[in-house]
């Protein structure tokens, strides 16, 4: 630019300097100059000396008001009135003042007045290649098929360029490519017209889009130019098959993915373009209709999803034929398998198999004896189909693999006792190794048959019963049980008694027992003034094979019913009656002993508690008679005037629930005292007799009974010594004074204390029910109080 700007000067002074000598040369034939400049000078650039040119006084051009006229616009020029040069006023663009013309002239006219002066000056703006050659678009894009053939033309835009002259365009040059060149065709006026020629054939699969470099070029020193970019689109024409991206396409898949999971996607290229490149997706010809189920295509991407189960167990893998097929008017199609290898998950639980099973084992079998043969089989495979077995619960069976894979024996581990437990539930959970893992539980219900390993078992030992006296012979008196912790055959229990030649079981020979109910029957009846107790065995046997059987001895004592009359042993006439007199003095006071009647009842305790009372006497108020000894006394003293002979009838009555009683009569005859002591001389022998008679009876009796109640106490200590937990007795004999019979027989069964009671028994004492109100429960404070002793 500045070397320019030089010469652009250097050319401005030879104009200048060339228009003063023409000035000088016409100063006195016109009043018009004209100067020449160069366009795009800058602001205040000296064009010329107007006022020196024009011959007019310097020192004139302010006081006429020298100046230049000009329209609304701003001027280009300006004039100094200072020294009448004239300046450029603003920059000048020669193409815009003077668009498209060869010579480009300023035609400028100034004023001087007082006097009016008009001079017309001419200025002449000169080119200068400022401007560089510009194309209407920036870039050209061009179709161009690929199917034309060499020497095809195609018009281009021209370039256009403001300068004119040589400075206009003067030629094209295109961008080194193999497939085009460029013509220019000169229009004259016009321009150069650019043409781009095809001189090889395209192809758009190895170039689609040729980008290429269009450069207009002006006449200028140095020359400018400008550029436009043509963008040649290659057209495409079906000339090639679509082909997939990959040689194998191999995906892994997990069974169970849910619905829609994308399994792969293919992907097929088409070097064609537009819809001969467009591919679509389809399953090939020989893809099954059950695979179609399992998968699904996107036509569109390519896109393979899940569409229906993947079990690993139906199959481990699928072969899947996919085509991919371009969209051209003769749609050109290629194929591609791909393979999908399911991975297997652990969906499957263990299943467990009973192959053989005993429903029952004997409770004596061996540690070791197979009771069930299980198998396993797990459909998954690797670790998912690893099965571990055991047992979940602590049971006397245990697992013994076999040979085979997954195949186990339920065996004993230790001895079974069926009466401890005669059921098992067997729980065998089976595991495999996948994780998370899975497991299955089978439940093997192992019942243990019952072997007679157990010997009956009699509810007491030994049994103590209380029968009554005077039983029905045929009825039931009591009965025993037995049990049997076996069950069925081995638990039926059938009884018999014992019997054999010793002494001790004369009595069993009178007992029947029902073999199947255990009641055992009286076959006469007992009297226990014969027989207080006795004992015998009763056997019980079960019905296995062998049978077991086991023995309980059965105690029976005999408990006193009221089955004796009261007998009277004082008075007794010659005849036998229970009659008596009896004489006394008058002069006798009160509280005299007038007689005492005697009398023995065979029963004890209650039954053989006798109370004596008055039925008829002639006067009540002479002679009281005691309750519990018979002493008959005077209550007062006689007069002279009581009568001589009075009759007592006293009633003797046991205690017993239905008692028993008898009649003894006594009559009294009152005396003077010397009559009575005569009397008594003559009774005195008589009575003498009596009362040895009455008195060897007496002996009689007391000996049987003492006899009878040493052989029970032997008995009953025999008894106690031998079983010293389950009863005690003890025997205690008060003899009466007065009398009269007391004896009792205390014992023990179990928790209570029993007594058979005499006439001298405590009132405090309570009846068992069911004694029949011969049997007392001593109150244990009594008893301590008593001084017994417990063995």
């Amino acid at each position: 630019m500045e070397q320019r700007g030089c010469g652009a000067w250097l050319e401005r002074r030879q104009w200048v300097v060339f228009m003063v000598a023409l000035v000088l040369f016409w100063s006195g034939a016109s009043a018009q100059i004209r100067y020449s400049i160069s366009e795009e000078l800058k602001e205040g650039t000296v064009v010329g000396n107007v006022a020196k040119d024009l011959g007019i006084e310097l020192s004139t051009l302010t006081e006429r008001g020298f100046r230049i006229v000009s329209g609304s616009t701003e001027p280009l020029f300006q004039v100094n009135r200072n020294d009448g040069i004239l300046y450029v006023n603003r920059k000048i663009d020669r193409e815009e003042v003077c668009e498209r013309k060869s010579v480009c002239l300023i035609n400028l006219k100034t004023v001087l007045e007082n006097p009016l002066e008009i001079h017309y000056v001419a200025v002449e703006v000169l080119d200068v290649n400022d401007h560089s050659p510009s194309f209407p678009e920036t870039e050209k894009r061009l179709e161009i098929s690929e199917s034309v053939l060499p020497g095809a033309r195609f018009q281009l835009l021209a370039a256009h360029d403001p300068d004119g002259g040589p400075f206009s365009v003067q030629q094209y040059k295109l961008s080194h490519n193999d497939h085009f060149r460029v013509e220019v065709k000169d229009r004259g006026e016009d321009g150069k017209m650019p043409f781009l020629v095809l001189q090889k054939p395209l192809d758009r699969e190895a170039v689609r889009r040729h980008k290429l470099l269009l450069t207009a070029i002006d006449g200028g020193k140095p020359p400018r130019s400008g550029t436009i970019e043509i963008t040649v689109d290659v057209l495409d024409v079906n000339d090639n098959t679509p082909l997939f991206t990959k040689d194998v396409y191999s995906v892994m898949l997990y069974e169970n993915a849910p619905l829609g999971t994308t399994v792969i996607q293919v992907n097929a290229t088409d070097l064609d373009g537009g819809v001969n490149g467009d591919i679509i997706y389809s399953f090939g010809n020989d893809v099954k209709s059950k695979l179609k189920k399992l998968f699904d295509l996107d036509t569109l991407t390519g896109e393979i999803t899940v569409k229906g189960p993947i079990n690993f167990e139906e199959k481990d893998s699928y072969l899947i034929d996919i085509q991919a097929s371009d969209q051209g008017p003769v749609p050109l199609t290629t194929e591609k398998s791909v393979i999908v290898k399911i991975i297997d998950v652990n969906d499957n639980a263990p299943e467990i198999e009973i192959t053989s099973f005993s429903n029952a084992i004997p409770e004596d079998s061996r540690p070791g004896t197979t009771v069930a043969l299980i198998s396993v089989n797990d459909l998954d495979s690797g670790l998912n189909g690893k099965v571990i077995c055991s047992i979940s619960e602590e049971v006397p069976f245990k697992l013994m693999p076999s040979l085979q894979d997954n195949m186990y024996s339920v065996v004993t581990k230790s001895p079974l006792d069926r009466e401890k437990q005669g059921h098992y539930d067997v729980t065998i959970v089976a595991k495999d190794s996948g994780q998370p893992s899975l497991s299955s539980i089978k439940t093997v219900s192992v019942v243990v048959s019952d072997v007679n390993d157990n010997s009956p078992e009699f509810s007491l030992s030994p049994y103590n019963f209380y029968v009554s006296e005077n039983n029905y012979p045929g009825a039931s008196v009591f009965s025993v049980s037995a049990s049997d912790h076996d069950i069925n055959e081995n638990a039926l229990i059938s009884y018999h008694i014992l019997r054999d030649s010793g002494e001790g079981n004369n009595w069993a020979s009178f007992l029947n027992i029902n073999s199947e109910t255990g009641n055992i029957l009286a076959l006469k009846s007992f009297d226990f003034e014969t027989l207080k107790t006795f004992k015998f065995q009763v056997v019980a046997t079960d019905s296995g094979t062998p049978s077991q059987n086991s023995n309980v001895t059965v105690n029976v004592y005999i408990l006193d019913q009221n089955d004796n009359a009261p007998v009277i042993l004082y008075p007794v006439s010659a005849n036998g009656s229970a009659e008596g007199v009896e004489e006394i003095p008058r002069n006798v006071k009160a509280g005299h002993l007038v007689t005492k009647v005697r009398a023995y009842d065979g029963d004890i305790g209650y039954n053989g508690w006798l109370l004596f009372s008055l039925q008829e006497v002639t006067d009540h108020s002479l002679f009281a008679l005691d309750r519990y000894t018979g002493q008959i006394r005077t209550l007062r003293s006689f007069t002279e005037t009581e009568e001589a002979e009075h009759k007592l009838v006293i009633l003797v009555k046991d205690n017993g629930n239905v008692s028993l009683s008898a009649k003894a009569t006594v009559i009294i005859n009152v005396v003077e005292p010397k009559e009575a002591f005569a009397a008594s001389d003559v009774k005195s022998s008589v009575k003498d007799e009596e009362e040895n008679s009455v008195t060897f009876y007496l002996i009689l009796t007391l000996g049987s009974v003492s006899t009878l109640f040493l052989i029970s106490i032997i008995v009953l200590i025999v008894m106690q010594c031998s079983k010293p937990t389950d009863y005690s007795s003890k025997y205690l004999q008060d003899a009466n004074n007065d009398g009269t019979l007391c004896h009792s027989i205390q014992y023990r069964s179990g928790d209570n204390r029993y007594m058979l009671v005499g006439p001298r028994m405590s009132i405090g004492s309570t009846i068992v029910p069911g004694s029949n109100g011969n049997t007392l429960v001593i109150p244990e404070n009594r008893s301590r109080a008593s001084g017994e002793v417990r063995h």
